[in-house]
């Protein structure tokens, strides 16, 4: 029996590491749980600061603050807000398009209204995934309108690329999918509130 009782003792010495397990749980909890916040808020920062260049791109063309529309070529002043841009695209196989479509109210419009929609919907953390869909659509005409790959305009000038693919509108189309794949606006936002209601519940591509 006594070699039978020793065991037994080893076994109740072994109380105290059943316990450290536990404390080093609660312990790697809170830093994921710390992680996971900071994460969160950090997606947040930059939804937020993403529709903000969106949100300004649309009032400065829409009221001409004088930044990268002139004071009194606005939006409301009569001006074409998609225009400029259009019809200076020098580059690319959907150049002649492009230009025939600069000045259209159709296309003044719909660029107007992805604008304000993206930047609203980003700010306030709703519809990422529409958001997401309809950026990255924009993003991937301004990219071909712009043309990266090119090392010559039209005109036999240097484009002056720094990147043959990587610019900054394949970064921003980057930016708001990863915002909607990881519902960034839960955090200073209205992502909870917005995918709680009927509609948003019943049709997820709204989420």
């Amino acid at each position: 029996m006594a070699v039978h009782e020793q065991p037994h003792r080893g076994s109740g010495f072994h109380l105290p590491s059943f316990r450290r397990p536990r404390i080093a749980s609660d312990s790697a909890v809170a830093v994921t749980t710390d992680t996971h916040t900071a994460r969160a808020y950090a997606l947040a920062f930059l939804r937020l600061l993403t529709g903000f260049v969106f949100l300004w791109a649309f009032l400065d063309k829409t009221f001409g603050f004088g930044y990268a529309t002139p004071s009194g070529k606005g939006w409301i002043d009569g001006g074409s807000p998609a225009k400029g841009f259009l019809s200076s695209v020098a580059a690319g196989p959907l150049e002649s398009t492009f230009h025939s479509w600069a000045g259209d109210t159709w296309a003044d419009w719909l660029f107007m209204l992805g604008l304000l929609g993206i930047g609203l919907a980003l700010t306030a953390g709703v519809a990422l995934r529409l958001a997401a869909v309809a950026g990255t659509a924009m993003m991937a005409l301004m990219w071909m309108a712009e043309w990266p790959p090119a090392r010559h305009l039209s005109d036999g000038s240097v484009s002056m690329s720094s990147n043959p693919f990587a610019d900054y509108h394949l970064v921003y189309a980057v930016v708001l999918i990863v915002l909607a794949l990881t519902a960034a606006g839960d955090a200073l936002g209205l992502g909870r509130l917005w995918a709680r209601l009927p509609f948003v519940r019943t049709n997820g591509w709204l989420r």
